[in-house]
């Protein structure tokens, strides 16, 4: 997949109050698509279904993408819109502190996903080391440990 290029309707001045509106009009759109597909996420992670989850990169790449070229402009554009659409550029801000947190949320839940399936993944190939290691007799009369650098592979059957 090609790398997206920036269109030059991303970089271009605004050029009155409308197009100052329909600017944050269409980023405030964006932001809420964003919204649902990260709670649409983080509902799916949290209900253990990863492989659903996972389906939703494509478009949460595409709406990035997007979200980002359109607050350049945004940027670059600050002072026009402030003073074309000032109570609309409040809603922005609003929208993105709700946005932030939700993202915060998302991003727990994400990394706690991320914990426990490393800890299950450890845990399997701990026990199967374990499992495989020879049961004998040391010097001291207590039965052998596994070596913590013994490491065997482990396979994992992904089909439900």
């Amino acid at each position: 997949m090609s790398q997206p290029t920036s269109s030059p309707q991303a970089a271009a001045p605004i050029d009155g109050a409308d197009d100052a509106q329909a600017l944050v009009v269409h980023l405030l759109t964006l932001m809420d698509a964003m919204l649902r597909t990260v709670e649409e996420e983080t509902a799916l992670v949290r209900a253990g279904k990863l492989g659903d989850a996972a389906g939703l990169e494509p478009r949460k790449s595409e709406l990035a993408r997007r979200y980002l070229a359109d607050t350049n402009r945004l940027k670059a554009n600050a002072g026009a819109l402030t003073r074309h659409v000032p109570e609309l550029v409040d809603a922005l801000r609003r929208q993105h502190e709700s946005f932030q947190a939700i993202l915060q949320m998302n991003l727990a839940v994400l990394a706690t996903a991320h914990a426990v399936s490393e800890g299950l993944i450890r845990g399997a190939a701990a026990e199967a080391a374990r499992e495989t290691a020879p049961q004998t007799y040391g010097r001291s009369g207590r039965t052998n440990t596994p070596s913590r650098n013994l490491h065997l592979p482990v396979s994992l059957n992904r089909t439900t």
